[in-house]
């Protein structure tokens, strides 16, 4: 088995575990499995520190084209639930284990490349999270290395970022 498709096994099988607590049961699955509530790793990616800028976000290029990804260069995504211009998340509890949120460095996030209008808001956990035109902005626990895409189209709610700051269906 080849490298790219070992990741995919490894992505598909993340997947299904966090399928539980992503959504609510309104969300529909196209991985066909419901099953599974327990979470991945406990903590955040951590890429390597060669891989980091000193901007909160900037654009990356991945297999889905040029995307949003964090100073680090992990991917960052957007999630169906959530209301634009709201100032609040609708991923909490089980949600938030398994894609938290994108902190901001300081009080305003600074962008590379990002063309779309980035602030904040309070997280459900009580963090600050960067918002992207007025959309939480999440990591995906599946994502393991810079670049990684892996959380995209997940139970058709969650989805990579654009530059310009919409989701890449």
């Amino acid at each position: 088995m080849n490298r790219n498709t070992s990741r995919l096994a490894v992505a598909l099988a993340a997947v299904s575990i966090v399928l539980a607590g992503c959504a609510g049961p309104s969300a529909t699955s196209t991985s066909g499995s419901g099953s599974g509530g327990a979470s991945a790793a406990s903590e955040t990616p951590s890429p390597s520190a060669s891989a980091t800028s000193s901007a909160d976000l900037k654009v990356a290029s991945s297999s889905l084209g040029d995307i949003v990804v964090d100073g680090k260069g992990m991917t960052v995504y957007f999630f169906d639930k959530d209301t634009a211009g709201s100032g609040t998340s609708a991923c909490a509890g089980q949600c938030l284990v398994n894609w938290p949120p994108v902190p901001a460095a300081g009080s305003t996030p600074k962008a590379d490349g990002v063309t779309g209008e980035l602030g904040t808001i309070k997280a459900t956990d009580g963090s600050t999270q960067i918002t992207l035109n007025g959309l939480p902005l999440y990591y995906f626990k599946g994502d393991s290395a810079p670049g990684d895409v892996n959380g995209q189209k997940v139970q058709d709610v969650w989805w990579v970022v654009s530059p310009t700051g919409t989701a890449i269906k």
